[in-house]
């Protein structure tokens, strides 16, 4: 029998007991959380659901620039000085997520203790992330593509559990953070799933086995 859990988190320190204060608030799918060029005063962490951002410049259509999941905080630009959001959030299902004061967070930073190191830790491999998404752009195929943006959304990219269930997701949102068409990521979802790297059952299941997509050329 398989082994179902939600999307781990990358902190495991955040996920098991240590306070990160801030609200929590609950989001149906498809609400906006906040919308690009708003005050930014806050941070976001997610702790059921899902969220995705995108980013609109001058008239162009707005692109995805990023889906997260469990464990994953947003709006984190706040901390280093800027007045606006740069992205607009959207719950992808239904989601809670807590708020936490761009202050309060400062000061948990200046103490230096597991909750400042853990975050300092996050931060610096989402910078990371997003420099391999962009060589990913330039240097991956499509296919290859769509398989990283679904192991890093289910925390698989090197090792985890058997199975990860993550929220449902509009091929049409996949196709925007990959860089092709809909109907290219509908052929890779359903080659996917007949070599049995990924599932559809409610949620969308992904196993760890999806990583042989990447060596394919």
């Amino acid at each position: 029998m398989k082994r179902k859990s939600h999307m781990k988190s990358p902190l495991g320190g955040f996920s098991s007991g240590i306070s990160l204060g801030g609200t929590v608030s609950h989001y149906r799918d498809k609400q906006r959380v906040y919308r690009q060029g708003m005050p930014a005063y806050t941070l976001f962490y997610i702790q059921k659901g899902g969220v995705r951002l995108s980013t609109q410049s001058n008239h162009h259509l707005p692109a995805v620039t990023a889906i997260l999941g469990v464990g994953d905080f947003f709006g984190e630009l706040c901390l280093a000085g800027y007045p606006l959001r740069t992205s607009t959030a959207v719950a992808l299902t239904a989601s809670s997520i807590r708020t936490i004061k761009k202050k309060s967070m400062l000061q948990m930073l200046r103490k230096k203790n597991r909750t400042s190191n853990s975050l300092v830790a996050y931060l610096l491999a989402s910078v990371k992330k997003y420099q391999d998404h962009v060589a990913d752009l330039l240097t991956s195929t499509a296919e290859q593509r769509l398989a990283r943006v679904l192991l890093r959304l289910a925390h698989l990219e090197k090792k985890g559990p058997a199975v990860v269930e993550i929220p449902p997701l509009n091929h049409q949102i996949l196709a925007e953070m990959v860089g092709t068409t809909r109907s290219r990521v509908n052929l890779f979802m359903n080659r996917f799933r007949r070599k049995g790297f990924i599932d559809y059952d409610g949620g969308l299941e992904v196993h760890p086995s999806l990583r042989k997509a990447l060596r394919h050329r």
